[in-house]
């Protein structure tokens, strides 16, 4: 049995871990255990009940192994991105140009640096190690997220965003950033994510060029690059995309990924998710046949968070059976309410 839940102080260690095992790349979470320390505390207060419009407060979800123990992977939302760290992407606008007497006429893509004070909410921090990808984990780890904000939607915007990773070469080099940013930065590309991930993003808007960038004029490898997904991210991307996440014209300012985005009404998981009384506990299930074949999303309504993959016996009057397991994996008992929505 796996567990989504919000992270505790004692997960420290497990979460350093996960970080470290990433290999770069995601800059909300980056291999640094001070860093860690104080983003597993700030989670800690985002969770407290005197929440009522979304800030600058971000929770962080582990996925844990019932069994052993360990963590498997971890997933984030930031309620509002700016604020005190500017959010910072290039917008890809589309200029027109026009010679009426030789009947030229052009349209070139261009990419202006945006920077964001007051965003809208943020997926953020999901990854699943390699020996977790299985059995509907990391559909799991992505879409518990929703029961949570569906459970308290004051605590996030209207509009829901997600940055995903962007496309690397088989150098294992990102195109845009060899192409744009290395040209700004005298460090690598990890240590320019590493900084941004770590606050200090005062280097993006004094080194970073604000200056639009010609599409056009990049190689056309780069070009290619421009909103390209990093292989490992793309079935994540397809299941944001069956949320009803949609492209827009912006990406990341380092490795060109793709920004989408959904507003909250839109989102399949919200939209289908449902508040139950749980009114009895069932014996588990002793053979294939018994249990329904439709896997549901199951979490408490609570703010100590806890979600998982689970059958539930539904009833006419809003009332919900679930087995002991479940139950308990929930810390549910008879009379608690339970957010459901089908997993797929």
């Amino acid at each position: 049995m796996q567990i989504i839940r919000s992270v505790a102080e004692s997960d420290l260690s497990g979460v350093v871990a996960l970080a470290r095992s990433i290999g770069g790349g995601l800059t909300t979470l980056p291999p640094d255990e001070s860093f860690l320390r104080d983003r597993i505390d700030d989670s800690l207060r985002a969770f407290l009940p005197r929440v009522r419009k979304p800030g600058g407060e971000f929770y962080l979800f582990v996925l844990e192994d019932l069994a052993s123990g360990e963590l498997l992977g971890t997933s984030g939302i930031a309620a509002r991105v700016g604020g005190y760290e500017p959010f910072y992407s290039y917008q890809i606008r589309t200029e027109h140009f026009v010679h009426a007497p030789l009947k030229i006429e052009k349209q070139v893509h261009v990419l202006h640096l945006k920077e964001a004070h007051r965003g809208p909410t943020e997926l953020c921090s999901l990854f699943l190690r390699a020996d977790g990808r299985r059995g509907g984990l990391g559909r799991l780890l992505s879409l518990s997220r929703f029961l949570f904000i569906a459970n308290h939607r004051q605590r996030f915007d209207e509009t829901i965003i997600a940055e995903l990773r962007g496309y690397i070469d088989q150098e294992g080099k990102s195109p845009f950033w060899e192409a744009v940013g290395r040209h700004f930065f005298e460090g690598g590309f990890s240590a320019a994510d590493l900084l941004s991930g770590l606050g200090n993003k005062e280097f993006i808007a004094d080194l970073m060029p604000d200056h639009p960038i010609y599409v056009s004029l990049l190689p056309a490898s780069v070009q290619a690059a421009i909103g390209r997904v990093h292989h490992e991210t793309e079935p994540a991307l397809a299941l944001l995309r069956a949320e009803g996440f949609s492209g827009t014209d912006e990406v990341d300012i380092f490795d060109a990924g793709p920004q989408v985005r959904a507003s909250v009404g839109e989102v399949r998981t919200i939209r289908h998710a449902r508040r139950l009384r749980l009114r009895s506990i069932g014996p588990e299930a002793t053979d294939a046949a018994e249990t329904p074949a439709i896997q549901h999303l199951l979490a408490n309504g609570r703010l100590d968070f806890r979600a998982c993959l689970g059958a539930v016996g539904e009833e006419t009057d809003g009332a919900a059976t679930l087995t002991a397991e479940v139950a308990g994996a929930l810390e549910l008992q008879v009379g608690d309410e339970v957010w459901v929505s089908p997993a797929r």
